[in-house]
């Protein structure tokens, strides 16, 4: 019996991050065409993504449509659920390529809802972090 929890610890273990890895996969296969699916995180800070958004790009100069967003207190990044809802997206809208970035780009918060709120973005490069003046 204890060698059988040993075991259905270590698959559960095993299974942890098997999203994320599938859709890395995705993201270095590179471009192969249009439909694209762009993949950004946003947080109050560089260090925690609380949201993530998926656009689907048809064809080249159109607009992103359509777009799914997830909200949450945690880092969704290291969200098993989230990045799994995130493929189903992906393949329900039949993307030929992926591109995502996985650090943090820019706050939360959406211009005409919410923004500005919260400090430390304002003035910071989105893709270096650093302060700009």
């Amino acid at each position: 019996m204890a060698l059988n929890n040993i075991f259905s610890g270590w698959s559960i273990q095993m299974a942890q991050g098997n999203n994320k890895k599938l859709l890395t996969k995705r993201v270095r296969k590179g471009d192969k065409g249009y439909p694209i699916a762009t993949i950004a995180f946003y947080g109050p800070n560089n260090n925690l993504a609380t949201k993530a958004v998926c656009a689907i790009i048809i064809q080249e100069g159109a607009e992103t449509d359509p777009m799914k967003k997830w909200f949450s207190s945690s880092d969704l990044r290291k969200s098993e659920l989230v990045m799994s809802e995130i493929l189903n997206f992906i393949d329900e809208n039949g993307a030929k390529s992926v591109s995502m970035i996985q650090e943090v780009i820019g706050c939360p918060h959406e211009e005409g809802i919410d923004y500005p709120e919260g400090n430390y973005w304002k003035g910071r490069d989105r893709f270096s972090g650093e302060m700009v003046h």
